[in-house]
Parts: structure tokens; sequence; C-alpha cells
């Protein structure tokens, strides 16, 4: 049902249904946390899909700017707070990360890794033309790297007047002229990769790529071993808090509180082992993972609890739905499960420790769980998973299918092993491949009553077997492109998606194979899925570069992307009316089929759990944004605009009763300025504020 609503001249609103694009999910939570910047009671991630900003300790975090862009580090000078990024420079908020501006001229290398102050110097290293100074809160830049043997910088740390570089391959270098000059100070260093320097009292330590921990007294001039008990001697991040020195890397964190002479392993409940970043507030002690988002720890590192809430930079390589549940693979944080069509996520991963997850597949009351150790099983929804892996004697698992009773599962250069017993036994289903790197599965009726089972490989094509994987068939003549990363098809159609070559079509099991790739503008396929509508065959595939739509088996291709980030599409699911998309940092999204296709009525989705206030889309924005919020019970609702000032600039909704269910608002404001807004959602009891930024 579309509602209008007309208000003052500034603004025009209109209800749609929420679903008129692709929106994101609330979750999965987690992702690549490469940094932590602290500013008072705010807290900043750089992840690979921006910044995300938390005003309460983690407990839940809010998009805050630089979108689809990888930030690996981040410097506080005053109110001033400068991101690093990779590709992008340097960006420097002045309004406590609410905008954000480039700041880049002179610094001609955009791969910032590392940044630093000392007094009214801010110090950029960057990957591959070493140090930048500027000394006007980076409105300029000039190369600092007068001495630098090595010019590929991966951490910069600060102790006086020294300046301290950590490189690439030729250890630490030392400046005592604010950068002018560099001398090397390596003498006892054990290893030359340093990724990461902190300062703590009279101590300078360097954490190596190999290494362990190493520490200097006297400014860098002497280094010894500080890594007694250490066991992981790979260190991605340093940081003190009071006498206690913590190290990340790898395998969790690591506490020493006698100067790194001696560690204890502190990681009970970080579910997520590689650590990329820590960092200190107050009492609070925050780590960054590889794949898991950000952990809390109040005890000085003695337990860890998720404090991901928000951080919806997840990627996502597996999706599966069992007609009610929907289950996210991610690649870091295991698996999650929605019952509301994504409006809430919750963890279920108990059992499961590998989170690496590159695949799911259903089977009745079974899921199943490939991950890079083996394979795991569930019989209660996620809630609890047990290994079933005996006989699986290669690791690497990338792929999963169900035929009848057979589990399938493809390795990344094991082949192919089944199961007829629900994973508690397998056995190796290789007979005739000739490729042991498998990428994907299809299992698709052979038209008489029977199914015929295919799997393609990494560089040797597809592959077929009629006889439930007891022996398999090379059939790839005349198929141009090997790299088969995504299979799909009918009784009478089979669809390859490869990587770099788009999508080929055959029309006889494999015998034969042409291009059907008109109208992609991106050949690297991940994902395909079929699904018969209104007597037509449509065919979604994800790409790098987001979803298309072909309704005539492949002759040519539409993008159906509105509403979503220009990213990789690794995992389609349907549920509930729905398609769902898993993507590489931005989670989950979801959009009616009825949408895209023909003959397919428009789902009715489950009414909210609980009152929410979405995050507006797109932001920024210009001039237009959608804001969407959640009702789960009749409300009186009011919904409100105002400027920094808080002078109230437009009303959307103005104590209006409104009916349970999901609902947005999408608001015009061609005619107001640039610059930051706030809108407030009442409803009931409940209150919510969030931000959203115009730039014209």
């Amino acid at each position: 049902m579309l509602r209008m609503v007309s208000f003052l001249c500034l603004f025009s609103f209109v209800v749609n249904q929420l679903e008129a694009q692709w929106v994101q999910t609330n979750g999965p939570f987690g992702g690549d946390v490469y940094a932590i910047a602290v500013n008072g009671a705010d807290l900043f991630a750089g992840t690979d899909n921006g910044i995300f900003h938390s005003t309460n300790t983690g407990s839940t975090w809010t998009p805050s700017g630089l979108s689809s862009m990888y930030v690996y580090s981040f410097a506080l000078s005053g109110t001033n707070i400068f991101a690093g990024t990779r590709g992008g420079g340097v960006f420097l908020s002045t309004d406590n990360g609410a905008t954000w501006t480039g700041r880049n001229s002179g610094l001609w290398n955009m791969f910032v890794s590392s940044l630093a102050v000392n007094g009214t110097s801010i110090f950029a290293g960057t990957s591959g033309s070493g140090v930048f100074r500027s000394t006007n809160n980076g409105l300029t830049w000039t190369s600092a790297s007068g001495g630098l043997t090595d010019s590929s910088i991966l951490a910069l740390g600060v102790n006086g007047v020294n300046i301290f570089a950590g490189t690439m391959n030729n250890g630490v270098f030392r400046s005592t002229n604010n950068g002018s000059a560099w001398t090397a100070v390596n003498s006892g260093l054990t290893n030359s990769q340093v990724g990461t320097l902190t300062v703590s009292g009279s101590y300078l330590f360097a954490g190596t790529w190999g290494g362990g921990v190493c520490v200097s007294t006297n400014n860098g001039q002497n280094w010894t071993r500080a890594d007694s008990d250490l066991w992981n001697p790979y260190v991605r991040t340093l940081a003190s808090k009071g006498t206690a020195l913590y190290a990340g890397g790898g395998t969790g964190v690591f506490r020493s509180t006698n100067s790194g002479k001696n560690w204890v392993s502190v990681d009970s409940g970080l579910i997520n082992g590689s650590v990329y970043s820590i960092a200190v507030n107050g009492t609070n002690l925050f780590a960054g993972t590889y794949g898991g988002g950000v952990y809390l720890s109040t005890d000085d590192g003695t337990s860890w609890s998720s404090a991901s809430s928000g951080l919806t930079n997840t990627s996502v390589r597996a999706l599966s739905s069992d007609g009610i549940n929907v289950f996210a693979g991610t690649s870091g944080n295991g698996v999650f499960r929605t019952t509301d069509g994504g409006l809430n996520w919750s963890p279920a991963s108990s059992g499961l420790y590998d989170v690496y997850i590159s695949a799911l597949a259903s089977s009745g009351t079974n899921l199943f769980a490939a991950a890079r150790s083996g394979v795991f099983l569930s019989t209660n929804n996620g809630t609890e998973w047990i290994p079933v892996d005996s006989g699986l004697i290669y690791p690497l698992f990338s792929s999963l299918a169900v035929s009848g009773g057979t589990v399938f599962a493809g390795s990344s250069g094991g082949g192919v092993f089944l199961s007829t017993n629900n994973g508690t036994s397998w056995s190796a289903a290789d007979s005739g491949l000739t490729n042991s790197i498998i990428r994907s599965f299809a299992v698709v009726p052979d038209g008489g009553g029977g199914t015929n089972l295919f799997t393609g490989t990494s560089g040797g094509g597809v592959f077929l077997s009629t006889n439930n994987g007891t022996s398999w068939t090379d059939v790839s003549s005349n198929l141009s492109n090997l790299d088969v990363r995504a299979l799909a098809g009918t009784e009478t159609r089979l669809f390859a998606g490869t990587l770099g070559g788009g999508v080929f079509c055959s029309t006889n099991n494999g015998g034969s194979w042409v291009p059907a790739d008109s109208g992609l503008t991106n050949f690297n396929i991940r994902s395909l899925l079929t699904i018969q509508g209104g007597g037509v065959l449509n065919i979604f595939a994800g790409s790098d570069s987001g979803i298309f739509l072909s309704t005539n088996d492949g002759v040519y291709w539409t993008q159906v992307n509105l509403g979503m980030p220009n990213t990789t599409v690794y995992a389609f699911a349907v549920n509930n009316g729905n398609l769902f998309a898993g993507t590489v940092t931005s989670g989950v999204w979801r959009r009616p089929l009825s949408e895209m296709m023909t003959g397919i009525e428009p789902a009715h989705d489950p009414l909210p759990a609980r009152f929410y206030l979405s995050r507006n889309y797109p932001n920024p924005f210009n001039p237009s944004t959608t804001i969407a919020f959640g009702l789960p019970k009749q409300s009186v609702v009011t919904l409100k605009v105002f400027n920094l000032l808080g002078q109230l600039v437009g009303t959307m909704i103005d104590r209006e009763r409104l009916a349970a269910g999901v609902y947005a608002r999408t608001f015009s404001a061609a005619e107001l300025p640039s610059g930051p807004y706030f809108y407030r959602l009442q409803a009931g009891e409940y209150t919510k504020t969030e931000t959203m930024l115009l730039v014209k």
C-alpha cells in the first residue's frame, strides 16, 4: 500500500514498502576490524567497509562515513580525528566522526597504513612511498623519508622527540628531527618485519611478523627479546594498559605484567583469535579481529565478550534456508540465524571451533557447515554443532551439496568426499576427477526421475556424475574458461559461472557450452541461482559488482542492484518470498522476488519482534534518502528532523497512530544546505535518534 503526505515546501515524504529496493539486514555482525580509536567516550572502528562509531562502550555501532573503503589506521590530535585508508589516502573529521573530508594534497601514495601525531605534526606511513608529514592538519603533505631504506611503512610510534617507523623488510628506523632524516635502529632486533610499535613508560616495544616481541630501553639503539611464553611469534598489534602489555596476533591475546619477560594467554570467550588491533578505554579493553568484529574485556583480558552489534561489514560466504530460518556463514565469526527475515540475527555457533565458514547445506533437520578444518553438523538449528570429519583426510572445505540421503563435500585441493550417514563417516568420491580444487556443486534433475550431480573446479572446468559420485566425467568440451565458481540448472539448462569469463550455458548436460554473458558488466561470477516463476526461468548471478538477472536463458542480463553497494555477492538463499544475498564486507541484503520476477506474489513479512529505527540509506545522500523503522505493536509515532543546533527542520510523522509493521519514509531535502542532520523516532515509550549527512 502506498501512502503520500505533503508538508513544508522544503520537504516531501513518500511512504513506500520497506523493500522497494535491496536493503541491508541488521546483521550478521562482525567483520574485519583493522584499527580502533578512542576519543573520550567515543569508539571508532576502522574496517574493510569504512568507519563505525560507538558511544556506548561497543554495545552498538553505527556507520560513520567512508563506506566501501578499507580503513587501516587512526590518529587523534585535539578535536581532530585522522583516518588512513587503502586507496583513499587520509581523511579528517572535526565533528567526532559525523563527517569526513579527504586531506591528500601532496600525498602521492593513497595507501596509508599508519598514522602518528607529534605535537603539531601529523605523520602518514604509506605502503611503498615511505613517510609523509603535515604541519597544517593534513591540508598539505611533504615527503619525510630521508634515510629510509624501506618505503613500505607498517607502523609509526612517538616517544618524546623520537619518531619510530616499523617497516616491511628493514626493521625499525628512528628520527629525532621531526622526520627530516631517519636512521636504522635494529641492533638485536629478531625480525625485520615490524608491524606494530608501542611505548610504555621508558620501554619501546616492537611486534614483529615472525620474531615475536622485542623491547628497547634506549629508544631503539639496542633490542632484546621480550616474548618468553609467547608461543605465537606473529604479532600484529601491541597496547599498554597501566603496567600491563597486550599482544594480539593469529592466536588471540597475550598479556605481560613484567615488560614482556613473561606472557600468559588471555582469550577466554574470544571466539575469533585473529586479532588485528587492541585499544584501551578506561577500564575497558577492546580487540578488533579479522572477521569476528570487536570483543570487549572489562577484567584485563581474563574474559571477553562480543561487542559488535551493528558492525554489519561482515563477509558472508554462505547462506541456507529451511523455510523458517535463514542461516548465514561468515568469514571469521561463525554462523548466524534469523527467524524474522533479517530484522534480528543471533549467533548460532556453539561448538563450532572453526569460524571461517565457506558453505552451508540443509537436509531435513540436519544443517551442515563447511569450514577450513572440516565439516560440522547441527541438528537443532545451529544451537549446537559437532565436528563430523571421520575420513576427511584433506582440509580447506569450500562447498557442500545434498542429493537424496548423500552429503557431498568439496575441498580446495582434496577433491570430493561423500557421506551416506549424515557425516558420521566420509569416503573419497573422486574417481575420474582430474582436478581436485572443488569450488561448487549443482544437483539437477535428469528428466527420468533421477539426478545428475555436477561439480565446478578451479582450473579443470565441470565434471558430471550420474551415479551419485561413484565416478566423474569431464564435461568441459569447448568451455573456454575452466575456473568454475558457481553452477545452477534445470532438466534442460545448466549454467556455469566462471571467474573472469562470465556465464556459460549447456543444453546437453555439459556436452557443449555457449557463452551467456550479453549485458554482464562484470565477468567474475561467484554465485548462481535459478527460480521458475510465471512460466519463466529466472537466473540470478552474483558477481564482483552486485547481482544480475536473466529471464531468457542467459541470452541477456540486466543488473538488479537498486539500493545495494557495488559489492561482491557470494551466496543466495530464498525465504518467505525474499531473495537474500550474502556479500563481502557488507553482510546480508534482502529484496522481494516479486520486484524482480514475474509470477511471484509479494511476501508478507512477519511483524517486527522489537521497535527499531534503521540507519537511513543512502548515507551520505543527495537530495533524498530512505528512513525505515519497525513497530512490534500499534503505537503513536512521531518522526522529526533536526539540524546541528537542535532546531526542528521537518516533521515527517506527528503523533500518528500506526499499526504494527515495517515502514519507510523517503525524505527529500533539495533546498537544505549540506551538513549533518538528526532524525528522531518516538513510538510509545521507545525513542531513538540517528544521524544522516546531506552532501551536495
